[in-house]
Parts: structure tokens; sequence; C-alpha cells
């Protein structure tokens, strides 16, 4: 989503007639008010990047260097670096077979004597068992972080997802569904984090005079303030136009042996950030990777995302998926999930196309004979 250029063109000149450029400007200041508004928190802090809000966010809460901290090996290798740039070891839980998310009963498996946090993600738009993963956290005295890149502006019961846990990160990322071309934020349900994180992202300077906190760059410059300014009151008509997308998409692909939707969450607002399909091979005829390269084919762009897992890098290599199955089940959907061209402008007519592509015959007459 990108803002109509000519009104970028009014922001331009408001920035080089203040010529402020970075180091919190108006326009930085601006966005950040408004989006601790729109996210319904009381701490969001604007960062240069959604990774470097990861590395700030595991900084603020001062865990035990070479601590334990669990996340999902189904994520962005972003999630499990910022552990480890902190000095802190990922430990990997299995995900669950419904939505994808970290599965608490695996999280329970993962917990040592140096577990000190929990950082799920609430991947593809679907939202972490919020209640499952605080109860284990306050049993264990955990800290509870959560990567919310997929999830601007969900809510669970009518309440901002930010407000579960003890803080959340976006990625504002040009891929997401609101973004500033590059950028991220940290929210915490917690108003005395402002300042400390206001630290964390600009060196620890208090003054001209004073350094108070160990602290890197991790400011958003007005440029990237600007797009963002533009492009957040799209985000509801965007956000519009992908769930009627979502339906047609269910509707295209309904009935199909072996294809799975991604699962609706009764009590959540989605963010409509991807749509993910499950592919068994065994059961539709086809594998993921057939599908993926039969779009790609017509010059349609799906991704295979995640693949491979964070475990299939080479800096975790080896390290162990801990699971309340006796295989973990992360190993299996990593090779089936694709998410389909999820954006406004994607038409009946796409979708009618990328249908074709499932719905072929010689693919629906294998899976009638293996019946």
């Amino acid at each position: 989503m990108l803002p109509d250029l000519g009104h970028l063109d009014g922001l331009l000149k408001e920035i080089w007639a203040s010529r402020i450029v970075t180091n919190g400007g108006p326009l930085h200041g601006r966005l950040e008010s408004e989006l601790t508004s729109y996210l319904g928190v009381p701490t969001a802090m604007l960062f240069n990047n959604g990774t470097i809000g990861l590395l700030a966010v595991l900084k603020l809460f001062d865990l035990p260097p070479g601590s334990e901290v669990i996340t999902t090996p189904l994520t962005f290798a972003a999630t499990a670096h910022a552990i480890h740039w902190n000095g802190l070891r990922p430990v990997f839980a299995d995900v669950c077979p419904e939505t994808l998310t970290i599965d608490p009963a695996s999280v329970k498996k993962a917990i040592t004597a140096k577990t000190s946090a929990i950082l799920g993600v609430h991947v593809y738009g679907t939202v972490c068992d919020v209640e499952a993963l605080q109860s284990i956290a306050n049993e264990h005295g955990l800290k509870l972080i959560y990567d919310a890149a997929h999830a601007f502006g969900a809510e669970i019961d009518d309440c901002p997802v930010a407000m579960f846990g003890n803080a959340s990160v976006f990625s504002f990322h040009a891929t997401k569904l609101f973004n500033t071309l590059e950028g991220g934020l940290v929210a915490t349900p917690n108003p005395d984090d402002r300042e400390k994180l206001y630290y964390l992202r600009n060196f620890g300077i208090r003054n001209e005079d004073e350094v108070v906190e160990i602290g890197i760059n991790g400011k958003m410059n007005e440029i990237q303030a600007a797009i963002g300014l533009l492009n957040l009151p799209q985000v509801e008509q965007e956000r519009c136009r992908r769930r009627a997308l979502r339906e047609m998409y269910n509707d295209a692909l309904d009935g199909l042996p072996g294809i799975r939707f991604q699962a609706p969450q009764s009590r959540v607002k989605q963010s409509e950030q991807y749509y993910p399909v499950v592919i068994d091979a065994t059961i539709f005829g086809r594998s993921r990777d057939d599908i993926y390269e039969e779009l790609k084919a017509r010059n349609i762009f799906a991704r295979k995302y995640f693949h491979p897992i964070c475990t299939d890098y080479e800096p975790y290599r080896g390290f162990p998926i801990f699971s309340a199955r006796v295989e973990p089940y992360v190993q299996k959907v990593k090779s089936q999930v694709l998410c389909l061209p999820f954006f406004g402008d994607v038409d009946k007519k796409d979708v009618e196309e990328i249908s074709l592509v499932f719905r072929r015959p010689s693919a629906v007459r294998r899976v009638r004979a293996a019946s």
C-alpha cells in the first residue's frame, strides 16, 4: 500500500520547511500520537524497523544474560536473531495444528530453570492463545512478549492485541498492511515503559551532556513518518478490501480435498495481513511446491512462507523443537503452507485464474483415483 504521490509532496514541503529530518521531528511526533490512539495502548514508541524494536524490547526487561527465550520456529529469522543478539538463547517450541501459532503445551515442555521469557508470534494475523500463554508466564515468573508483525490493528474480544503480555512489536515494512516503507513500533500496556524505550532507541541520551542508558540508534526519520501519516487513514479501507478478497478465495477454493484455509477466530478482529492455505499433497494430489511453481509460471507470485523455518537455518540447525507430540507438527506443515497474493488490488479475475491452477482437472482425477 502506497499513498498518493501528490499528498506526499505536501508533507515533504513541511519537512524541508522545518529543516528537521530525524531525531523526533514534528511528523514523527504526530504519527506516534496517532498510532498510540489507533492501537489503544498507553505506550507506543516508533522505531526505524521492527527488528530493532525486537532488540530493544528484549533489552527493556533486563533478562538475565545467557537465559532462554522460548519462541516458534515458524517465523521470520528476525525473531530468533533478536534473541541471540541480546546474548540470550532461543529455544523453539512446536505450533498448534489448528492455528500455526506457538503451542502452549509445547511451551511447557521447553521450560527449564534458565527460561526467562516467551516470545510468541501472531503468525499470518492469527493471534496466539494469549490466555494460556499468560497463565504459563505467570506460573513460572516469565516475561511474555509478542512479535505482532502480522497483527496490526487486531483485537481480541474488542481489546487491542498489544494490551496482552508485557510488550508487542509491530513491523511497518513495505510488505505489511500498514507500512512506513521501513519501520516498526514497540507497544506495551505499561505507561512507565515509555521513558526507558526512549533511551533504548536514542543511545541513552538524556540531554546534550548526559547519557544515562546503553541504547542504540532506533529512531524513525521524518520521511518514514510522512508515509505512515498518509497510509494510516487508508488502513481500514484496505482491510475491508482484503476481507472481501478472503471471501472470494474461500468461495473459489471451497470443497477442494486436501486444502485447508486459515481458521477463523470468533473472538478476534483479524488484521487481514496474509491469506495462507495448507496443502496436503497426499490428499490433494499436488504439493505446495507444485502449486507455487504453476502460479509462478503465470506470473502469479505466492510465498512459501515460512519455509525454511528457523531451525533449518545454519545458525539454529540442530536446535531441538520441543513438542507435545511425538513429532513436531511444524516439521510437516512447513512444506505445506502457501500464502496467496493478498492485497486490495487483487480482483475477481485474478482469483479465478488462481482457482484454475488449484482446480486443474488432472489433479482432481488423481485425487479421485486415490480415494
